[in-house]
């Protein structure tokens, strides 16, 4: 699974994206896990699976869907307290299900 996370600067999730790869690991998934700034988001989303929004950018969630909704991509904004705490187990189970309900 391709999973796709978009901040600001696409530094502020680098953590959340190792806990996330450390979670699949743990469950035996095989995700591919990144992190890149929103502005990039329409260069970078062909071939992903799901597409993850920081908080921090959740008001281009509009935007995010337009450009995702054609390539069949799901996208939706991070929950905060699970992107505050690095929660990459529940962050990485929130991928899942969006994948399982596109």
């Amino acid at each position: 699974m391709v999973i796709r996370l978009f901040c600001a600067a696409g530094m502020s999730t680098s953590v959340l994206v190792a806990k996330m790869q450390d979670a699949a690991k743990e469950k035996g998934k095989d995700a591919d896990i990144a992190a890149y700034p929103i502005s990039e988001m329409e260069r970078l989303i062909d071939g992903v699976d799901v597409a993850l929004l920081g908080p921090q950018v959740g008001f281009q969630l509009a935007r995010a869907k337009e450009i995702c909704g054609p390539k069949g991509v799901p996208v939706d904004v991070i929950p905060m307290q699970d992107y505050g705490m690095c929660n990459g187990m529940n962050v990485l189970k929130f991928a899942y299900k969006l994948a399982k309900n596109k």
